[in-house]
């Protein structure tokens, strides 16, 4: 299933909190600034708080925008079950396996799968829609991350893969003309949208740029 991935954004519901905003309220500005994807993260929140944060999430997502949930695939099905238009989840590599995630939530759902090196990628690559590589940059709302990719091994990655690749961590407006043209397929970013004081131009910064780099 595809995905349109030019601006894909990654929710943080404290940074979204400090900077005095709703996350439901938070997405839709954002959506409408110019966001194509929505993934709801909080790598904390017991089952029962995140399934709440992914149906408000959700309700407050236009159906042309796929809501991914980050880690936990038991959420996004019961997610699905209650009737929340989810459209898959985004897996890290202490995750489930691509591939049980695969056989659990079916042929139709969207698997994206965080990588950093080649291995992962062919690892990820047989059983996953897209790929996110990263980090782009140090970042500080994953601070186990990898070391910092830069655009060069950004680009490199994104040439070998078979799948479309969004680049993720600390990115700004600034860096979307360099990552177009290193070849990945969009940006996500979390901070640049959940911590600014207008999401929605925020977000149109970052489409416009985007969009600036063809």
């Amino acid at each position: 299933m595809s995905v349109d991935l030019a601006l894909y954004l990654v929710t943080d519901a404290v940074i979204a909190t400090r900077a005095g905003h709703r996350l439901p309220d938070l997405v839709a500005a954002a959506v409408a600034g110019g966001v194509t994807a929505v993934q709801v993260r909080e790598k904390h929140a017991p089952a029962r708080a995140f399934l709440d944060t992914v149906l408000a999430v959700a309700a407050a997502t236009p159906p042309h925008v796929p809501v991914i949930v980050n880690d936990r695939v038991d959420v996004y099905l019961a997610a699905r079950a209650a009737g929340a238009a989810v459209s898959g989840v985004h897996l890290g590599q202490s995750d489930l396996p691509a591939s049980i995630a695969r056989t659990l939530i079916g042929p139709e759902g969207i698997i994206g799968v965080s990588v950093s090196t080649d291995a992962e990628m062919r690892e990820a690559s047989a059983h996953a829609d897209y790929l996110g590589i990263g980090p782009f940059r140090a970042t500080s709302t994953k601070p186990d991350a990898a070391h910092p990719l830069g655009a060069g091994a950004t680009g490199r990655l994104a040439d070998v893969s078979t799948l479309p690749v969004v680049a993720i961590g600390g990115i700004t407006a600034t860096d979307a003309a360099v990552l177009r043209a290193a070849g990945v397929s969009g940006i996500a970013v979390v901070s640049a949208i959940c911590g600014a004081a207008d999401p929605s131009a925020a977000a149109v910064a970052l489409r416009s740029a985007w969009e600036a780099g063809r």
